[in-house]
Order: C-alpha cells, then sequence, then structure tokens
C-alpha cells in the first residue's frame, strides 16, 4: 500500500484485505439497499473494487480507518468516482472531502479530462449532493452504462 499523508491524515491505496475495511463496505453496501431498491443500486462489490479499472483508497487518522473511495476508469478521458464513505465515528469531520480531492487530484493525474459520479436521490444523499456541488459537480445525463432512474442522482465536472 502507497499513502499520502495530510497531518495526521492518511490516503492508501487499499487492497480490501483487512477487517475494518471490509466492515466499513459491508455497512456501505448494507446502506444503499436500505436508502433505495436493489436495482437502483449501483455500488461495486469487492470483486468490482478489485476489478481492473479501479483503484481502491481508505482514509485514516491516527492510525483508524475513517473513509473510504475509489476511482474507476471508464475510457481515456473519463472516470468515475465509486464507494464514497465516511466511517460513522469520522461523520462530519472532513473525511469525504479529502478523499474526493485525492480522486479528482488522482484523475487529473492520470490525464482524465472527466470525472462523474452516481449517487442516491433523497434526504439520505442531501450531505454527499452538497459536497460534490461544493467541489464543482453539476448534474448531468446518465453517463456510461446507468439508464435514467428516479432514485439516482448523476454529476459530473470537467477536470
Amino acid at each position: 500500500m502507497s499513502g499520502q499523508a495530510d497531518g495526521a491524515w492518511r490516503i492508501v491505496e487499499d487492497d480490501l484485505s483487512g477487517a475494518p475495511i471490509r466492515a466499513l463496505l459491508e455497512q456501505h453496501f448494507a446502506g444503499m439497499l436500505a436508502s433505495s431498491p436493489a436495482g437502483s443500486c449501483h455500488f461495486l462489490d469487492f470483486e468490482g473494487l478489485r476489478a481492473g479499472g479501479v483503484t481502491f483508497w481508505s482514509i485514516h487518522r491516527d492510525g483508524e480507518l475513517a473513509g473510504c473511495g475509489a476511482l474507476k476508469q471508464l475510457d481515456a478521458g473519463h472516470g468515475e468516482i465509486k464507494s464514497m464513505r465516511t466511517a460513522d465515528a469520522f461523520l462530519r469531520q472532513g473525511v469525504a472531502a479529502r478523499m474526493l480531492e485525492h480522486v479528482v487530484e488522482t484523475a487529473r493525474s492520470r490525464g482524465l479530462a472527466r470525472l462523474s459520479l452516481e449517487t442516491g436521490s433523497g434526504p439520505t444523499f442531501a450531505p454527499a449532493l452538497a459536497l460534490y456541488a461544493r467541489h464543482g459537480f453539476e448534474e448531468c445525463e446518465p453517463f456510461a452504462d446507468y439508464k435514467p432512474d428516479p432514485f439516482s442522482h448523476f454529476m459530473t465536472r470537467a477536470l
């Protein structure tokens, strides 16, 4: 695992083998399924997060797992943000913003021209939608293989 530190924060490329990251992702999967119908949930499972073209990171503070995020390369110029999740003990402490900035910078360094995402709709997803909007993401039409869905919200930004 390689890491990037920001004070007490550390972001590392993660192989998904540790029990804490697996537990956080299980919580993420369950949360998505509790908030949207199964056919409207587009999260990557463990196998999907290990697939070629996907880079997965965990973020830690003082040695504790604080959250995660991933970048999926869709084509030579377009990437997708996946699996953004903050551990409950770290909510409202800037974890998601740090991870999002890391994903954006990584996408830029790889020469991607656009970064997009799909997230849920409704009150549960309001904090995520606000975060993405603060970071320059705007609403867009479905991209890649997505279809219009009242339970999905699509956003994108040029890099």
